[in-house]
């Protein structure tokens, strides 16, 4: 069914995060999946940090936090360890998203959604920028 599951995630958005996992961890299981979870960090945060950081200072600093928060998250999966690794990419998430997706070509993205309002009609805008550019099928969970 499915071979490479892509699993885009925000660290600072627990609440999607764990409700994403149940369904990752229910489809994975059924054909031994390989799962990559991706959390992109914003341009902008790096940019106004690196004028008092230095940006490779900053870059460094917040892919650390983000590889630790990525190991912990993996740590919890109830998956084989062999099959789980993560990505991470500064840019805006939506195309970053798209990026990986066309370099790796994952069988299904899966990722949460906040609760839509009148700008984002019916799924958040990096989840409708997802479904509306992927190659492949795309898993919204609310």
């Amino acid at each position: 069914m499915y071979k490479k599951i892509l699993v885009p995630i925000d660290i600072l958005e627990d609440e999607l995060t764990q409700k994403v996992i149940p369904h990752l961890e229910c489809l994975a299981k059924l054909s031994n999946a390989k799962v990559i979870f991706f959390h992109t960090l914003p341009v902008a945060s790096a940019i106004v940090n690196a004028y008092s950081f230095g940006f490779d200072e900053f870059k460094d600093q917040a892919t650390v936090q983000t590889e630790q928060a990525l190991h912990k998250l993996i740590d919890s999966i109830n998956l084989p360890r062999e099959n789980l690794s993560f990505s991470i990419a500064f840019g805006n998430p939506r195309d970053e998203i798209l990026a990986l997706a066309d370099e790796i070509k994952p069988d299904l993205i899966i990722l949460g959604s906040r609760r839509p309002n009148i700008t984002t009609h019916l799924l958040g805008s990096n989840a409708s920028g997802v479904v509306r550019g992927a190659q492949t099928s795309v898993l919204v969970v609310r």
